[in-house]
């Protein structure tokens, strides 16, 4: 069994290092040797830590099929990245000798100039170019068209027989999908049904007709949702008549997965490129982060302004500045808890369209509840310290009035950008911090103003 261990890492560090001398020693064939003695992850692992030429004059060495299995590892900016290192005529090689999917992602990522040329030079573009008109992110741009159909008539001897024939891939799955003669999806037979099925047992008699299918202008997060909710390890994609066009393997979906879950965690940190890493060039680091930090300048400056009309009473308690900082931060803090539970909920699919208003009120009750229980625990702790009863009074009440109005916020924002067709995670978090902010900074200063007298 084979483990990701610490050991593993440095293995991989030390080849690098290995493949660096050799090309620096002009042994690219010993480079080349050297890397295809790693198991494929690592190659990955290893390509990604070699720099432009490096990995430039490695791909030179790499025969076709090795190249065309590294690329199909990699994320896709690496892919696109590596792809710049090769020539039109061995890009189209590569391309023909990857999967229909994954030579489309390539290709829908290259320039349009370049993604032309590589076409005129690919051998089979059958499989390929019915898949460049689907977005990336929807069920048809992630979709294969290598997939094994069969006829209602076809008996279970001639299916086994078609299969030896074809050899399917290792990405193959566990199911035969039977059409009609236009290619209508009629349903779908597992390879264990078939196996055990008589010789002349037809496809039409060991078929399961309810079919579970996706439309191919579906949204990949609804993909995942489907493959998840049944348990399936490939799902059949559909057109508006529906005729099977392609299927989405579980490896596709976990790519989704990873790919979904790193965009949401991006944006809640107001970080809009997902494609962003540690390493990333500085240019597009700011390109990614500096219009939210504006974003959240603007947003900072508002709650500044709430707090320049109670200048004068702050001038005359100072210790208002000392603690208003606390209703906030708490009120920023739970809407943030709000906001993550709402967007993992759109994601799963576990919020029903019916069920927002108990779902407000009872995120409403959670942050009484909790406003209460911190507001009595600070509010008591404050009066003590300060020795000001009033003090304590008015924090309490302004951090459960901060927490009822975080948890309101923290639960609308999200399901309001969803409504107007926007990811609910994207500027989540800015509009939550600057209604919380403001909020919190004008209950607890007004409430300061009515007990002003007790608190000087």
């Amino acid at each position: 069994m084979k483990t990701e261990t610490n050991e593993r890492r440095l293995n991989r560090e030390n080849t690098a290092d290995k493949i660096r001398e050799a090309i620096g020693a002009e042994q690219i064939q010993l480079a080349s040797e050297l890397f295809l003695e790693l198991h494929l992850g690592d190659q990955v692992g290893v390509f990604n830590l070699l720099d432009e030429d490096e990995r430039g004059r490695l791909l030179s060495q790499l025969d076709i099929s090795a190249t065309a299995h590294l690329f199909s590892h990699q994320d896709d900016s690496e892919t696109l990245d590596a792809a710049e290192n090769l020539s039109i005529e061995r890009l189209a090689d590569v391309l023909d000798e990857m999967q229909p999917d994954e030579a489309a992602d390539l290709l829908g990522d290259l320039p349009p100039k370049q993604a032309f040329e590589v076409l005129e030079q690919m051998e089979d573009t059958e499989d390929v170019l019915p898949l460049l008109k689907y977005a990336d992110e929807t069920a048809g741009g992630r979709m294969t068209t290598a997939f094994i159909s069969m006829r209602q008539e076809t008996t279970s001897e001639e299916a086994i027989n078609l299969l030896r024939e074809v050899s399917p891939g290792d990405e193959a799955p566990y199911y035969l999908f039977v059409t009609e003669a236009d290619m209508k999806l009629a349903g779908v037979v597992q390879l264990r049904e078939l196996v055990v099925a008589g010789r002349d047992t037809k496809m039409g008699e060991i078929m399961d007709a309810e079919v579970i299918a996706i439309a191919a202008d579906a949204d990949q997060e609804d993909v995942a949702r489907v493959m998840k909710r049944y348990d399936l390890s490939a799902l059949p994609v559909v057109d508006d008549d529906n005729h099977l066009v392609g299927v989405i393997t579980h490896d596709d979906i976990l790519d989704v997965l990873t790919e979904e879950a790193t965009e949401d965690i991006y944006r809640l940190a107001n970080v809009a490129d997902a494609q962003l890493e540690p390493a990333s060039a500085v240019g597009e680091h700011l390109k990614g982060r500096l219009p939210w930090l504006y974003l959240n300048t603007l947003t900072a400056l508002f709650a500044s302004w709430v707090i320049s009309h109670f200048e004068g009473l702050i001038s005359q308690i100072a210790v208002l500045a000392v603690f208003q900082s606390i209703v906030a931060g708490q009120g920023g803090n739970a809407a943030s808890q709000n906001v993550a539970l709402v967007v993992r909920g759109l994601a799963l699919g576990n919020i029903p369209r019916g069920g927002v208003r108990k779902i407000l009120v009872r995120q409403a009750i959670v942050g009484l509840v909790q406003g209460i229980a911190i507001g009595v625990v600070v509010g008591i702790g404050v009066a003590l310290w300060r020795e000001n009863a009033a003090l304590g009074i008015v924090l309490g009440l302004a951090l459960v009035a901060n927490m009822v109005m975080a948890g309101i916020i923290g639960t609308l924002i999200p399901l309001g950008l969803k409504a107007l067709g926007q990811d609910p995670a994207l500027a989540s978090s800015v509009l939550v911090t600057a209604v919380t902010d403001s909020f919190g900074f004008f209950i607890f200063l007004s409430l300061a103003t009515i007990f002003m007298k007790n608190l000087m």
